[in-house]
């Protein structure tokens, strides 16, 4: 059974909601199951700690996390063109993971959300990329034989699964980004099988 470990932040839905759908992607891969988990938000405010359970949705991330899944799909929302806070803290705590090589040879792929057209979807997606080379991983993204990625009017593109939003309907996915989505985690939990299967 190979395992891929769907981590991501979200603060109004949207990236909650794609990550969801990566997680049915994986899952329809055979042998392949997905572990979804968050970030706590980050502050200003040095003197407070998150509480080590969220008061709902799926559980923090640790370490362990990444080193016992085979795979990984990275998600944030766009912060001017970049990964939100909260996840940026989160992998610079990986650096154990580097030292020991854990997370290299294992594919990854990532996808983000934003509010507008332009607000960043491609430079968001390689900011994430960015650690996940500096580990040796593998990244997946998203081919124009995935006939949504041709279709979309709104988000998706070649370097990763995305979602453009609106304040009014933020985290609701067109078809074509649910798709595109479920394809991005079908095709990272793929090469895992072929990898560690």
């Amino acid at each position: 059974m190979a395992e891929i470990l769907v981590l991501y932040y979200s603060r109004s839905g949207a990236t909650a909601e794609l990550a969801r759908q990566v997680c049915r992607g994986v899952e329809s891969v055979a042998s392949a199951s997905a572990r979804l988990r968050t970030v706590p938000p980050v502050s200003a405010e040095s003197e407070t700690t998150a509480k080590p359970i969220p008061g709902s949705g799926p559980p923090y991330a640790t370490l362990d996390d990444l080193r016992e899944t085979h795979g990984l799909v990275l998600g944030s929302p766009t912060r001017f063109g970049n990964m939100a806070a909260p996840l940026k803290h989160f992998l610079d705590g990986t650096g154990s993971l580097w030292l020991s090589g854990a997370l290299a040879g294992k594919p990854a792929g990532v996808f983000t959300s934003t509010q507008t057209l332009h607000g960043g979807q491609e430079t968001t997606l390689i900011s994430m990329m960015l650690p996940l080379l500096h580990h040796g991983m593998y990244l997946v993204g998203l081919p124009y034989t995935e006939p949504a990625l041709s279709e979309t009017r709104s988000g998706g593109t070649p370097y990763g699964a995305s979602h453009v939003g609106s304040a009014m309907r933020a985290s609701v996915l067109t078809e074509p980004e649910k798709s595109l989505a479920q394809a991005l985690g079908r095709r990272v939990a793929e090469l895992a099988m072929r990898l560690y299967g």
